[in-house]
């Protein structure tokens, strides 16, 4: 019906709830009050309602049923003729009503200070019964035949929730932050439906003022614009897929010692990126120096071979990737890790060991292993409790090296490899086998297409087993977005596009030496070398 393309109505400040009406897309700019008509295909937009423009103000969520309008504003839903839009009053809720969908004679109302989804009876105004949120943040709704679907602002998220009872069936990582509203377009011949999301948030940017000195001077504008949002379901692998991108990613060491040193027999081992559910390597190419491969624990790496490297020597070498990659999002419940096998010898030798100078023997580690699982049995409850503990007991801040986990506790600050470091000491001490994966974020500004983009950081997280399902991915720090809870989970066995995976479980770059692995009070990789990283997003993925 519309093709995947991005869509930018002009004049538009800040569009929360969306709607299809006969091929026209329905919008409000919440700020300036205009409820738009937008030609998905052109951008083009009038105001519908240039005379009750006042009225419209702070409107957070939209829905349209036959030829009626419905809204919230405020605590209160309020419903008009699209021919009139003379608001009439539905219903007031104690706090504040955040979306509004409508099917039949069914009215489905998000409130986040209630932690609900609110059901009316359309003629009666009297409530049904009412549904759990399943994010944190607030939340606007969409519905089509069995399926609520909520999208979650803080969670980056979109449920696909069965309207009858409530139960969550799936959920799918949005490729921006910020959703705030949602629409279903017809279903396609498949009987899929077709979502587009509206998203809005400030940027950050360059503004040359000339009355300035210096001129260029950073500062913030509003962004706006509507996205189709591409999904599929693998209900027998418990995991759905979304948006994603065909990027370029380079990875070059420069060689460039602070300190002249001579070594013989060089071998420079660099992972490369992996091949997983969501990420596809498509093609590895070397660059500066030919590389040769071999496997590490099932992942793949570059061996980079020198016969010396020398005082004055320099060099310039790496590899660059094709990868197409996407979002990806487990739905796994506790009730599904009730009753699992144990774990085998191998898997107990391996990840629940202390490999990594993790000091799971320090007396401040332990007593945090403990405080963190509290009784808990369930494996993946008591995972998701000592995140966050560790949430909890943190704060982020970057640092220049990696202390051990004891350290950081006591701190209370760490970096995203210090919280990986804690969450692995904690999680082993608790028996739950985990694994560091990362090692960098491509810029995650997906309508930069075909301009060279550099990561600021590397970054590092984690992957932790559960028996019968594998291993499931987790952020170390970005869903710790407060100081207190309830933490997001939109990380928590979810990665989203810009994550690039690469040497599971292998330490990422090596250096030996006539056969001999250097450690970094030897010789740093960091003393010897400068690296470059470079990422470039070629194209959006088409739709499932």
């Amino acid at each position: 019906m519309i093709g995947p393309k991005t869509i930018r109505p002009l004049t538009a400040a800040t569009i929360y709830g969306i709607a299809f009406l006969d091929g026209k897309l329905i919008a409000i700019d919440t700020i300036k009050g205009h409820l738009l008509e937008i030609d998905p295909l052109t951008d083009n937009s009038r105001i519908l309602n240039p005379h009750q423009v006042r009225e419209f103000q702070d409107v957070t969520g939209l829905a349209i049923a036959g030829d009626t309008l419905w809204l919230t504003r405020g605590n209160s839903v309020y419903l008009c003729k699209l021919s009139s839009l003379g608001l009439e009053h539905f219903v007031t809720l104690p706090y504040a009503a955040n979306g509004v969908a409508v099917w039949d004679s069914t009215v489905y109302v998000s409130c986040q200070r209630l932690g609900q989804i609110l059901i009316f009876d359309r003629d009666s105004r009297k409530e049904i019964t009412r549904f759990p949120v399943p994010g944190v943040g607030i939340e606007n709704l969409a519905v089509s035949h069995d399926t609520l679907w909520v999208c979650d602002r803080t969670e980056q998220t979109v449920y696909s929730m069965d309207r009858a009872t409530g139960e969550v069936i799936f959920s799918v990582l949005t490729p921006f932050p910020s959703p705030t509203g949602i629409a279903v377009c017809p279903q396609d011949d498949q009987g899929k439906d077709s979502l587009y999301i509206a998203y809005a948030f400030e940027e950050p940017y360059i503004r040359d003022n000339p009355n300035a000195d210096p001129n260029h001077e950073l500062t913030y504008r509003d962004l706006t614009f509507i996205h189709p949002l591409y999904y599929h379901y693998e209900p027998s692998k418990r995991y759905a897929l979304s948006n994603g991108y065909l990027l370029e990613m380079s990875y070059v060491e420069e060689i460039s010692p602070l300190d002249e040193v001579y070594l013989s027999n060089v071998e420079w081992r660099i992972a490369l990126p992996s091949e997983t559910e969501r990420q596809k390597v498509k093609q590895v190419d070397p660059i500066g120096v030919p590389f040769t491969e071999e496997i590490v624990d099932g992942q793949r790496v570059a061996v980079f071979k020198f016969d010396s490297l020398a005082p004055g020597e320099r060099h310039i070498f790496g590899w660059k990737a094709l990868l197409e990659v996407r979002g990806i999002k487990y739905r796994i419940t506790p009730k599904d890790t009730d009753d699992l096998p144990e774990l085998s010898a191998e898997f107990q030798s391996r990840y629940l060991v202390d490999d990594d100078d993790l000091a799971m023997d320090t007396a401040i580690v332990r007593r945090a292993a403990r405080e963190a699982a509290g009784s808990e049995t369930n494996l993946l409850r008591k995972m998701y409790n000592i995140r966050n503990y560790v949430y909890d007991e943190l704060s982020y801040g970057i640092k220049p090296y990696i202390d051990p986990p004891d350290i950081v506790l006591e701190r209370g600050v760490g970096s995203c490899g210090e919280y990986v470091g804690v969450l692995l000491a904690l999680c082993r001490l608790n028996g739950i086998p985990c694994r560091t994966v990362g090692r960098y974020k491509c810029p995650p500004y997906a309508e930069q297409q075909g301009v060279p983009l550099q990561p600021d950081f590397n970054h590092v997280w984690l992957e932790f087993y559960i028996p019968n399902f594998g291993w499931l991915p987790m952020e170390s720090n970005p869903d710790d977005v407060g100081d207190v809870g309830p933490y997001p989970t939109r990380f928590f066995m979810g990665l989203c596009w810009y994550h690039i995976e690469i040497g599971k479980g292998i330490t990422f770059e090596t250096l030996t030496s006539n056969g001999l692995r250097l450690n970094k009070e030897e010789i740093s990789i960091g003393d010897l070398a400068i690296n470059h990283i470079r990422f470039t997003i070629l194209k959006e993925l088409p739709s499932f």
